[in-house]
């Protein structure tokens, strides 16, 4: 048998055990290290026996995130089409950085990118950079802004560097999420300069934001990791002057995509940049990410790059678009997982895991001592088990160990909460139904 072939088989039988196993992993990560930790062996071995090996040191070890009970880290699954993509993706092997190191990975990369504004409702005319996940695309619009904003001030970045630079004056709310904090910092502009507050949802009171003068850029969110509120992008758009308004969306903005829930984000389209999650509610492989910015030419002037050896043509070269040149051809997973669904299927997607969430919290209302923390609004429900911290965490640890669901704990306001995030294409009713009884479980 060949190698590939075996390699079929191997994730076909995983692929198979994902609706009814247990979502846990069941051995840690010592136990991983302990069989897989040995001398680099002197002679080659064979590769179905290299695979074979892998799988049975490390397969237990594997958590069954793609499957319809995992609720934690806003997590999607893949989708088949999306998934045989990605196999297809690896099997081509294309570095995906030019027009001619790969005329198809391009190619493919520009109607992905069309396909992608129009289902988000963002101008057709950005530029969309495929990366490796929320935080480079974070990293990724904040160059952008970082050019346009300097421009304007008369300083050249990209030749004079920060050093002496005009001070970029950087507003976010005080919900801010962690990956744009650090997209912050590698891009060399350190800590918000000003935070403002936000409601009892997370969501930014944009009536409490004041611009001022000066290079500013704003960071909004579509999408709180732990409740869904998504900031008043239409207000904080018409108070925004000439600053640059960043939507950090990794989850939220797909509800663009629904008609029922796309007035949560209305105004996006009046931002200059967005940063989104395709390995999150689009439902493709992780190291699927989405940098979108309004102003092709402030994307291509942070991360273009020319050499001797390089294209210099003109058209939509897929190395202006993000920081890596030698990349896989990310962008073919996202255009499978886009042709598969169709507008239609996307919005169902979207508005199924919303009402999957709603279904949970009005079961977990009605339950005993237990707390809906959140308006749920998107897809996401904050737990509180008889308002105590100890018992709260308790049925987090008891739900994993049990392997029904996998979900995570969090701090809400100060106390204790269990986060579900439902993200997944193949997660039903009674999933969630499950994952109610394990949770009332846990408590008693």
């Amino acid at each position: 048998m060949s190698v590939m072939s075996r390699a079929a088989e191997l994730a076909e039988e995983h692929l198979a055990t994902l609706r009814d196993r247990p979502v846990r992993a069941d051995v840690s990560y010592e136990d991983v290290v302990a069989a897989l930790d040995e001398p680099l062996p002197e002679q080659g071995e064979d590769d179905v026996a290299v695979l074979e090996h892998l799988v049975a040191a490390a397969g237990p070890g594997v958590v069954a995130n793609p499957g319809p009970r995992y609720f934690g880290f806003v997590t999607g699954g893949a989708l088949p089409a999306a998934l045989g993509a990605d196999w297809l993706t690896s099997a081509w092997d294309q570095n995906a950085f030019s027009r001619v190191s790969s005329p198809a990975a391009a190619a493919i990369e520009a109607v992905a990118e069309r396909w992608v504004l129009e289902a988000l409702g963002l101008p057709r005319t950005a530029a969309v950079g495929f990366a490796t996940g929320a935080t480079t695309s974070n990293f990724t619009c904040i160059a952008a802004a970082r050019h346009a904003l300097l421009e304007r001030a008369g300083w050249d970045v990209e030749q004079q560097g920060l050093s002496g630079a005009p001070p970029i004056r950087v507003i976010v709310g005080e919900h801010v999420h962690a990956s744009l904090l650090v997209a912050l910092r590698y891009a060399g502009l350190g800590a918000p300069t000003t935070i403002v507050p936000a409601d009892e949802q997370g969501a930014m009171r944009a009536g409490e934001l004041e611009v001022g003068d000066g290079p500013t850029l704003i960071c909004a969110q579509a999408g709180e990791v732990g409740s869904g509120a998504c900031d008043p992008l239409e207000a904080i758009a018409a108070a925004k002057g000439d600053a640059w308004l960043h939507v950090d969306g990794a989850f939220g903005l797909w509800a663009a995509a629904s008609p029922r829930h796309r007035d949560l984000v209305r105004g996006a389209e009046r931002a200059d940049s967005w940063a989104v999650d395709a390995h999150k509610w689009l439902n493709v492989p992780y190291d699927g990410g989405l940098a979108i910015v309004a102003e092709p030419a402030a994307l291509k002037a942070a991360m273009g790059v020319r050499a001797s050896y390089l294209p210099d043509a003109e058209g939509r070269e897929p190395l202006d678009h993000v920081p890596e040149m030698s990349r896989r051809a990310r962008a073919i997973p996202v255009y499978a997982a886009l042709r598969s669904l169709g507008r239609a299927g996307l919005a169902e997607l979207v508005e199924r895991n919303c009402a999957l969430a709603r279904r949970l919290a009005d079961a977990m209302r009605e339950a005993e001592g237990v707390e809906v923390l959140n308006d749920v609004v998107l897809n996401q429900v904050l737990l509180r088990f008889d308002d105590d911290d100890a018992t709260t965490r308790k049925v987090v640890e008891e739900v994993q160990r049990g392997g029904e669901a996998w979900l995570g704990g969090t701090v809400w306001h100060g106390r204790a909460a269990i986060r579900v995030s439902v993200s997944n294409w193949s997660t039903t009713e009674d999933d969630v139904d499950r994952l109610a009884a394990a949770l009332k479980a846990a408590r008693s």
